[in-house]
C-alpha cells in the first residue's frame, strides 16, 4: 500500500511538469508568432492533447494559446504600425496573420480601433519637444 504523501507528491511534480511544457508553449509563441502556428501544433510539441493543453494554459495565463498568439500578432503589429513604415497589409503578412480581415477584426477588438486609424493617428501627434538638459550643479562638499 503507497504512502498517502506520494500521490500528492506524483500530483505536485505532474503540476510542475505541466507548467514547465505551458511556460515552453508560451516562449515558443513569443519566439514564433510571427509563423504559422496553431493549437494542434503547439499541444504535439508540449507533448499534450490540444484540449489539455488549452485548458491547462487558460488556468496557468487566464486566456487560451489562441487568444495569447493573437494578443501577440497584435502587440508587434502595433509597434510596426506606429514606428515603422509599413501598410496595413505588410503588417499583417509580418505578424503572420492568416487574413487582412481576421488581423483588422482582432486588431480593433483589442486595441479599440482599425490598424488603420491607428497608423494614422501617429501622423496627427506632434513631435515630442526636448528640453535641453539643465546644467549640472556643482558639487557641494559640506
Amino acid at each position: 500500500m503507497c504512502h498517502p504523501s506520494w500521490g500528492r507528491a506524483r500530483a505536485a511534480a505532474q503540476r510542475l511538469s505541466d507548467f514547465a511544457r505551458l511556460r515552453r508553449v508560451r516562449d515558443r509563441i513569443d519566439r514564433e508568432h510571427a509563423r504559422p502556428l496553431d493549437v494542434e501544433a503547439l499541444a504535439r510539441g508540449a507533448d499534450m492533447s490540444a484540449g489539455h493543453l488549452s485548458r491547462r494554459f487558460r488556468l496557468a495565463y487566464g486566456m487560451s494559446p489562441y487568444a495569447y498568439l493573437t494578443a501577440r500578432r497584435v502587440e508587434r503589429a502595433t509597434a510596426l504600425l506606429w514606428h515603422g513604415d509599413l501598410t496595413v497589409d505588410e503588417v499583417c503578412r509580418a505578424v503572420g496573420c492568416p487574413s487582412p480581415a481576421v488581423f483588422s477584426a482582432r486588431f480593433t477588438e483589442l486595441v479599440g480601433m482599425e490598424p488603420g486609424a491607428y497608423r494614422s493617428a501617429r501622423r496627427a501627434l506632434p513631435e515630442p519637444i526636448r528640453n535641453r538638459e539643465a546644467p549640472a550643479a556643482e558639487p557641494h562638499l559640506a
